[in-house]
């Protein structure tokens, strides 16, 4: 996403990493003092009106106006009890400051104005178990504050968080793949991306409702097109997820070349079905696989540690995958890992969903791909 500025013979001026880190620690501490102005204001802690301050692109009036003035219709979400005012996000289980942005600062995953770089996140929250919804639902609203990202991928979306959310991120436009029992939706920073149009794709043998949304948008001028789905489940319909995966990786193919594409999701996948079909074409790449394969966030689905479906068996297996077909121009990537991060809902024995979840960085952007639900709150963290 660089700008051309080789025009005049010369090349870009560049902040020195001095000037940048000056750039960032002022950001941060305008954050940090809105966050506190908010809290007074309102009575809440940092952690709630980091929330808010964040749906709302960090603007002290429109926050606290969504604070004070919610929005007269609520849904059946909205019976629920009042939000809590403990943090809902640990992600060291370390440290006794557990505001949010100080969990930010520990990460390094300050909210960006950078447009060389795009934050993303896919994520099964897990709808269709209902067991201690409304709190989930904060938690998965409270995560996505957090790390502010400009597009978030979901899977297994139901009609009452989908409303929940529509009326929580303000900041983001939502699109959803279905609007019946459970679907996915894809989730878009109103401030940096601007949708072109967007197109679901039904899947036409699938039992389980399942499809693909497609989102054609631009970021800074550059044409991304976003995809996501929730491929079918269980080992006994492998076939059809197959088929599936052929359809989203054709789509991925006529997306016109000047245009980098972007699938996120739930895949369902095991690693000897993909071989069936001989692997992904040459250029489509698996972000996990391209940057080394690190085993410390391979799996996604573990039930080891996955306390919210109490199996009675060991599996281990990568479900989550993120897919990058990069633009005919410019489109090298040079990706490093950070890790994963776990987090859980204080007085909730339930975690926001059923996946772990790895974040990367490259030079076309920054991926947040989350997906979490394990036994410890801890962050690990490798650079």
């Amino acid at each position: 996403m660089e700008a051309d500025s080789t025009a005049q013979g010369r090349e870009p001026e560049l902040l020195r990493p001095s000037e940048e880190e000056e750039r960032r620690e002022k950001l941060e501490e305008t954050r940090k003092r809105l966050c506190l102005d908010f809290a007074n204001v309102s009575g809440t802690d940092v952690a709630v009106a980091q929330c808010y301050l964040a749906e709302n692109d960090w603007d002290m009036q429109r926050a606290l106006n969504s604070y004070f003035e919610p929005p007269l219709d609520e849904p059946a979400m909205d019976t629920m009890p009042p939000p809590v005012t403990e943090t809902f996000v640990d992600l060291t289980g370390e440290s006794s400051d557990n505001s949010v942005p100080a969990a930010v600062e520990k990460i390094g995953l300050n909210p960006q104005d950078d447009e060389s770089t795009l934050s993303l996140i896919t994520w099964n929250i897990d709808g269709l178990d209902l067991k201690n919804l409304p709190e989930r639902a904060r938690g998965v609203c409270s995560y996505i504050a957090l790390y502010s990202p400009d597009v978030v991928f979901l899977q297994e979306v139901i009609p009452p968080l989908f409303d929940y959310l529509q009326k929580r991120a303000v900041s983001y436009t939502i699109i959803p793949g279905n609007t019946d029992a459970y679907f996915t939706a894809i989730m878009l920073k109103k401030s940096r991306v601007k949708i072109i149009k967007h197109e679901i794709i039904r899947f036409p043998t699938t039992s389980m409702m399942r499809n693909l949304l497609a989102v054609h948008a631009t970021v800074f001028g550059n044409e991304l097109c976003f995809m996501t789905s929730h491929l079918e489940s269980t080992k006994d319909h492998g076939e059809e997820r197959l088929n599936q995966l052929k359809m989203v990786l054709a789509k991925m193919k006529e997306v016109p070349e000047s245009t980098t594409v972007i699938f996120g999701g739930d895949t369902n996948l095991r690693d000897k079905e993909v071989a069936k079909i001989g692997g992904l074409p040459n250029n489509i790449l698996d972000i996990w696989e391209f940057l080394g394969k690190p085993e410390h966030c391979k799996y996604t689905w573990d039930t080891s540690q996955n306390t919210n479906l109490e199996a009675r068996y060991n599996c281990k297996m990568r479900f989550d995958r993120l897919f990058l077909r990069a633009a005919s121009a410019g489109g090298q990537i040079n990706g490093q890992l950070f890790g994963f991060d776990l987090f859980f809902i204080p007085g909730a024995p339930l975690f926001s969903s059923f996946m772990l979840g790895l974040e990367l960085i490259s030079q076309v952007v920054e991926f947040c791909f989350i997906m979490s639900k394990t036994g410890v709150p801890k962050l690990l963290k490798q650079r």
